[in-house]
């Protein structure tokens, strides 16, 4: 009697399983699927019994460098990191043999193919929205395997070497043609302006003599300018009616 109280208890210790709190155990009698077991000491029976544990926290896989051609004919290496964690510990044991690698490799196609689907200037300016793309057809297509993918982040988008330098020199072209646009905006506003005050020297009698003057005033603080005065037009011809009552 007392052999078998032994054997009882050693059984007994051997069933006793431990699944941590960010666990869950997925039980098999005879094979058979039969339950989810939660944290905390649980009874799995030697031989009609097993386990397998499932860490349910949030996973960060690291998307190795990918080469992708995009819409435009353009060849770029990019990499990625995919967060996702298991809501269905079950389905992720039973519906796929690995889902770490599987969802590593179903990211990386994913990937490449959307990647397919873009221009390069998008590909640039709008990551974020590439990579909410991405996410959702990962996420969706893992729905079978108990996966949830939280996000996708793009970490790199690299060029070809002679892309870099086309890039270049169209910013540097870019600069200059802003550089020249602003340079005429400033003639055109100066242009204005010069004819504006013509505008006003011509309506206000003896205002043109008077601005004349102040030239004149203003170059002789110089001692080395030599300047030479002309005599306005409509004193000459005062001058010349003068001469013809004479």
């Amino acid at each position: 009697m007392s052999y078998f109280i032994i054997f009882v208890l050693v059984v007994l210790v051997l069933s006793i399983k431990q699944i941590n709190q960010y666990q869950r155990g997925v039980k098999f009698t005879l094979g058979k699927f039969t339950g989810i077991m939660e944290p905390g000491w649980r009874l799995v029976i030697p031989i009609f019994q097993s386990y397998q544990k499932v860490d349910m926290r949030t996973k960060a896989v690291d998307v190795p460098n990918q080469e992708a051609i995009t819409k435009d004919n353009i060849s770029v290496t990019v990499n990625a990191v995919i967060y996702y964690k298991l809501v269905a510990a079950e389905k992720a044991i039973i519906e796929v043999e690995d889902f770490f690698y599987a969802v590593s490799q179903l990211a990386q196609t994913t990937m490449r193919n959307v990647v397919g689907e873009v221009d390069l200037d998008e590909l640039l300016s709008n990551r974020d929205a590439i990579a909410e793309k991405i996410r959702a057809i990962v996420d969706k297509a893992t729905d079978a395997w108990g996966v949830k993918v939280d996000s996708v982040e793009l970490k790199d988008v690299t060029l070809p070497e002679e892309m870099k330098r086309v890039i270049g020199k169209q910013a540097e072209a870019e600069r200059e043609k802003r550089s020249v646009i602003i340079k005429s905006e400033g003639e055109i506003a100066a242009a204005k302006n010069i004819a504006q005050a013509a505008g006003i020297l011509s309506a206000s009698e003896g205002s043109l003599h008077l601005r004349t003057l102040h030239t004149i005033n203003d170059l002789s603080s110089d001692q080395s300018n030599t300047v030479i005065f002309a005599v306005p037009l409509e004193v000459l011809r005062a001058l010349e009616r003068i001469g013809k009552k004479e």
